[in-house]
């Protein structure tokens, strides 16, 4: 069965919670399933190293991930309108997967949260698409036939589902964003069969 790989950080449980509902998106797809993985934090060198396992949630990414997966949705919250550092490093040591196109032609989408409004989710996710035209992946993202794109007052962008957490923090997505998510999984899921 292959597999869609949604690779994320999450640093207070909100993008993690948007990953799974982006998972079930996936997983509502006949012959399609969700590869869950997390990257480590970065740290100043005078810091202690992040552990070679996470105490729980999602396994650490290994190259060998992308190279399995048949598409790939990526998650990050806002940090000042662009995605957070231990992603953007992920991301900055795929040299050889670049070189030998590891990524090219898949399908792939990006997803983020952030703790108002208008704390920078569209230009967090287009800026998250970068590196994945880069690597020659088929980008998607959420259409206008998804009439919560429409209607919703909290997160979902037509450039990918998103999380407003709120001043408390909350990383429980609303109803609104939680079906956005699932319709970004089901959407990228949906491409990767068809273009295997």
């Amino acid at each position: 069965m292959p597999d869609i790989l949604v690779l994320y950080y999450s640093r207070n449980g909100s993008v993690a919670q948007l990953a799974r509902q982006v998972g079930r998106g996936i997983g509502e797809v006949p012959g399609m399933s969700a590869r869950l993985r997390t990257v480590p934090p970065v740290a100043p060198v005078t810091q202690v190293a992040a552990p070679p396992v996470p105490d729980s949630g999602a396994p650490y990414v290994e190259r060998a991930d992308l190279d399995e997966c048949a598409g790939l949705l990526l998650g990050s919250p806002t940090r000042f309108g662009n995605m957070a550092a231990p992603l953007k490093h992920f991301l900055d040591g795929l040299s050889a997967e670049w070189a030998s196109g590891t990524l090219v032609g898949k399908p792939a989408g990006v997803f983020t949260s952030t703790a108002s409004m208008h704390g920078g989710q569209e230009s967090t996710l287009l800026t998250m698409l970068m590196p994945l035209l880069h690597h020659g992946c088929v980008i998607a993202g959420i259409p206008y036939t998804e009439p919560q794109l429409t209607s919703t007052r909290t997160g979902g962008t037509p450039y990918g589902a998103s999380h407003v957490a709120g001043q408390a923090d909350d990383p429980v997505p609303s109803e609104d964003e939680s079906t956005l998510a699932r319709a970004l999984g089901r959407r990228i899921a949906t491409l990767a069969g068809r273009l295997q």
